[in-house]
């Protein structure tokens, strides 16, 4: 158990300390995403940014950007020891497969947390837009991530099995800005497409995180509503889901012997 927290914390040093390497990249990918939500609130406001207006679709583009992240470094994470050939020596590690990559989701959600902060005050400068947080929602959004988590393993096993899933990944990225209620509320979508929202990680998060964050209902309101407790079961549902499936893929793949293959 020691080893593997040893591990665990080591990874999400070398984690950090990569990111702080390339910084310069990580801007870039910081002013990206600030130009994306610019480009969607004028489309969405007609060029006005009406900060009020754009108040709700900011907080779920904020929790898209942890999904975009998490699912984004553990495909092309895995991939890249893959090509490198590396992930084999990770396999021999006392600590296990999983456990090493969930030190570098735990960094990835620490670093995504400081661009969030960045975007969220660039945001409230120039524009005005505001993303009121409280405990409530602090609290909500632990619970949303932890379904993100598991998503990110779930991908992590598809990597492992069938290798390169770059593709698949920037699909799944792209459907959720656009599906899990991020820019449309769920609740105006036509009924089919609300049920298949409701398949993604994030989407009963951005409902919660908006009425307790913008309409400012307490965590007993939306406990005694519900969906609270959607919330808490969708998200143990994808984080124990995603990483049963990635211990499964991991035992297919070493019994394949393909596990280093690239």
């Amino acid at each position: 158990m020691k080893t593997t927290f040893i591990a665990l914390a080591g990874e999400i040093r070398k984690s950090l300390l990569t990111t702080w390497t390339y910084r310069m990249n990580t801007l870039a990918g910081l002013l990206t995403m600030s130009l994306i939500f610019v480009a969607i609130g004028f489309m969405m406001t007609n060029g006005s940014l009406d900060a009020q207006e754009l108040a709700p679709t900011f907080l779920g583009f904020l929790t898209w950007m942890y999904a975009m992240m998490a699912i984004g470094n553990v495909a092309y994470g895995v991939r890249g020891e893959m090509s490198a050939g590396t992930l084999e020596q990770m396999v021999m590690s006392p600590a296990p497969l999983g456990m090493i990559l969930l030190g570098r989701v735990i960094a990835n959600m620490l670093v995504t947390t400081l661009q969030v902060l960045l975007v969220s005050i660039g945001m409230r400068l120039l524009v005005g837009i505001r993303a009121p947080m409280n405990a409530a929602g602090v609290l909500v959004l632990l619970l949303t991530l932890l379904g993100i988590l598991g998503f990110g393993f779930l991908i992590a096993g598809a990597v492992l099995i069938w290798k390169q899933v770059e593709s698949l990944a920037n699909l799944i990225q792209n459907v959720l800005l656009f599906l899990n209620g991020s820019l449309l509320p769920v609740e105006q979508m036509p009924p089919w497409l609300s049920a298949i929202s409701y398949l993604f990680p994030s989407t009963q998060g951005i409902i919660v995180l908006r009425r307790v964050a913008l309409d400012g209902q307490s965590l007993a309101a939306v406990w005694q509503d519900g969906s609270l407790v959607w919330l808490l079961v969708h998200s143990t549902l994808f984080l124990l889901g995603g990483w049963i499936v990635f211990v499964i893929c991991e035992r297919a793949a070493k019994k394949q012997g393909s596990l280093g293959q690239y």
